[in-house]
């Protein structure tokens, strides 16, 4: 395309600075939680009385239908949304109003778009919670075709990306059937043991049911020591101090240890020695969001002398095996107990340590306990290899979906009438 023109982004839209102190009532909010990375939907905006009121959400931004929304916190998310209808949005997001050279929806393809969103984390500032700022953001340049040919351009991307939308949303309900398959094949055989024609009993215990007669239901308690953390900000006097890394909620996934940041604290020997973690170690989360809840795994020592924060239980056990404890905290009968146990908040839930002591937990033989291991280790090495390339697939997809965006706004590609937009290299 010849007929492109670069300017600034601040000579073709506007920054909205209208703002209110408290929420207007009745008017839908929108957090950056409900835009979707990189693909502009919006996922659910927040109404009073809906029960996801945002929490602790004072002065908000107001925006207005054809307005655009974009994300300066961690830029990198991709967040941006064009308005369909009046509201107030957080203070997170850019308000922009188009001027006559562009329209909003050729707009947030380019706010999307891969060099766009590079530009930008560029400029970011904060190393947790990167931002950008709009006097950066409003100097980068973005191409301008003409009105119509930026009509054009989101007609045939808006077609484009519902086509690869629809593929990606298959490939979600996929891995969405993958892991009620992993927690179907946990919750049997941790439950019903390898020999499912073995006389059975009532557990006793409701939404337990029934287990396998010869075993055992235990408290937490009696199987395992439930150990607190490091609290940060605390004064420790005149005492020498040392680093120690340590590990935060966001680090415990369900399953598996995210450690691709990992942060330090510092601490006094002493402190450091009871905060330990140590091999075998079953790693809990307090809470958070309610995914979060009591989520975790076991510990292999993957970082030496490293610490976890007070809101990362350690689950120390001494009568059962680690492997038993962490498979079972993970299935969908402890999550109901961590749930109908936790404090509540909007949209938040934390579990004290004394109720995870009391999670019952069933217990086979030792020797039995290894085996079903083995056997639950396949089947889920099976399931995690599906779900890997599931995963990979949607991967590339939204790289696809990303790289058409970034070529038919750059005139790297010719959009016409017809045929699929193909990008170039």
């Amino acid at each position: 395309m010849n007929d492109i023109t670069h300017l600034k982004l601040k000579y073709v839209v506007r920054l909205v600075v209208e703002r209110a102190e408290t929420r207007p009532e009745g008017m839908p909010y929108v957090g950056l939680e409900n835009i979707e990375s990189r693909t502009g939907k919006l996922t659910g905006a927040q109404r009073e009385g809906d029960g996801n009121e945002p929490d602790g959400v004072s002065t908000v931004n107001l925006f207005r239908e054809g307005d655009v929304l974009f994300g300066k916190l961690r830029p990198y998310l991709a967040k941006g949304w064009q308005c369909t209808f009046d509201g107030a949005c957080t203070t997170e997001a850019l308000v922009l109003r188009p001027g006559f050279k562009i329209n909003s929806a050729y707009l947030l393809k380019v706010l999307l778009s891969l060099e766009f969103i590079r530009e930008v984390d560029a400029t970011t500032f904060g190393s947790k919670m990167p931002r950008a700022e709009w006097e950066a953001i409003g100097n980068l340049e973005i191409p301008i075709p003409s009105l119509e040919k930026q009509r054009e351009i989101s007609a045939r991307l808006d077609t484009e990306t519902a086509r690869l939308d629809a593929l990606i949303s298959e490939k979600q309900r996929l891995l969405n059937l993958l892991a009620e398959k992993r927690r179907a094949v946990i919750a049997d055989f941790l439950t019903k043991g390898l020999n499912k024609d073995a006389p059975h009993r009532d557990s006793g215990i409701p939404w337990l049911g029934e287990i396998l007669a010869h075993w055992q239901v235990k408290r937490l308690k009696f199987l395992a020591e439930v150990r607190g953390g490091i609290t940060l900000g605390k004064d420790y006097g005149s005492q020498p101090l040392f680093e120690f890394p340590y590990l935060r909620v966001a680090n415990v996934q369900d399953g598996f240890l995210d450690l691709s940041s990992v942060t330090t604290v510092m601490v006094p020997l002493s402190e450091s020695e009871n905060c330990a973690l140590k091999d075998g170690d079953v790693l809990m989360n307090e809470g958070g969001d309610i995914d979060k809840l009591g989520r975790g795994c076991v510990w292999r020592m993957e970082i030496a002398n490293c610490l976890h924060q007070n809101h990362v239980f350690c689950v120390r056990p001494f009568t059962v095996e680690s492997e038993w404890l962490d498979l079972w905290t993970s299935s969908d009968a402890a999550k109901s107990y961590f749930e109908s146990r936790a404090k509540r908040a909007t949209n938040l839930a934390s579990i004290s340590a004394a109720n995870i002591k009391e999670l019952p937990v069933p217990l086979p033989p030792e020797s039995e306990q290894i085996s079903i291991l083995q056997h639950v280790g396949f089947e889920i090495k099976k399931l995690n290899a599906l779900t890997e390339a599931t995963e990979r697939t949607i991967a590339l997809l939204q790289e696809r979906r990303s790289a058409l965006i970034s070529a038919a706004v750059t005139g790297r590609l010719e959009v016409k009438n017809s045929a699929p937009m193909e990008a170039s290299a």
